[in-house]
């Protein structure tokens, strides 16, 4: 088993959604977060004035899945969150030893 974990822009969120959805993985954890990359935040005017924005909102996305499934599930993600601009994410895959869903005591690959 495997986590995966991605960081996407907010707007792109319905997108990856629907998009893990068609490979069969519709549950998932979304959080809102802030943060930057390289670039380390933006430029903005107001009035007349720049300022810079350093912390970015951003969403993470979280699913478990089975290993033969994690390439078909970044492939989506990477699809339906792609902008071709800075800042369109990463996605990180973690091991995941085990898993137990509690309302039926099923663990490992049974339990997602």
């Amino acid at each position: 088993m495997k986590k995966i974990e991605a960081i996407i822009r907010p707007e792109r969120l319905e997108a990856v959604r629907a998009a893990l959805e068609t490979v069969g993985y519709a549950g998932l954890m979304i959080t809102e977060i802030e943060g930057h990359g390289k670039q380390k935040g933006i430029t903005q005017q107001w009035r007349g004035k720049q300022y810079k924005v350093e912390l970015l909102p951003k969403v993470k996305i979280e699913t478990v899945a089975h290993d033969k499934d994690v390439d078909k599930i970044m492939e989506g993600i990477a699809k339906a969150a792609a902008t071709g601009k800075l800042g369109d994410g990463k996605i990180f895959v973690y091991p995941v030893e085990t898993a137990m869903r509690i309302r039926t005591g099923e663990k490992g690959d049974n339990a997602i």
